[in-house]
């Protein structure tokens, strides 16, 4: 299997810099995250974009897409932020031939508590496992973009009717 992971931004890649929770984007983690869990097959990362997900534009949506259908892989791997995941996760829908999963963090990757390995774990499987489509993996489940939405109290993702 090769995998290539499109990085976006987000919480994922923050970088707090003092009390007040002021932030920027900071570099991609996901490359960290994979060395450290050991990953043994093929993966490439292409940053496309470093932007808090409530800043991406339709334009940005279009270049994500547009990066997704050049790249080589037919499993693509799209870090990203949580407010509007599922927004670009719909934007994507009707790439021919590729699985593309989206998956993110509550915390940065950075911090000693956080979610975002074990999302980009789970991303992984799903992305290896699963037809071609679009998926959101977020909280240790895989959803459908059309039936979820991000639960902000809760601070999870939660299947929609």
């Amino acid at each position: 299997m090769k995998l290539h992971v499109i990085t976006t931004g987000g919480t994922i890649d923050k970088v707090y810099f003092d009390a007040k929770s002021e932030f920027q984007v900071g570099p991609p983690m996901v490359a960290e995250v994979l060395k450290e869990a050991n990953v043994t097959f093929p993966v490439t990362v292409e940053s496309v974009l470093a932007k808090d997900s409530l800043e991406l534009t339709e334009a940005d949506r279009q270049l994500i897409r547009e990066r997704v259908i050049a790249a080589a892989e037919n499993r693509v791997l799209i870090t990203h932020g949580t407010d509007t995941m599922v927004e670009t996760a719909r934007a994507l829908a009707g790439v021919p031939d590729k699985t593309i999963v989206l998956t993110g963090s509550m915390q940065p990757a950075r911090f000693r508590n956080t979610d975002a390995a074990f999302n980009i774990g789970c991303a992984i499987g799903a992305a290896q496992s699963l037809p071609p489509g679009v998926y959101i993996a977020m909280n240790g489940r895989v959803f459908d973009p059309a039936h979820v939405v991000k639960n902000r109290e809760r601070h999870c993702f939660e299947k929609t009717d």
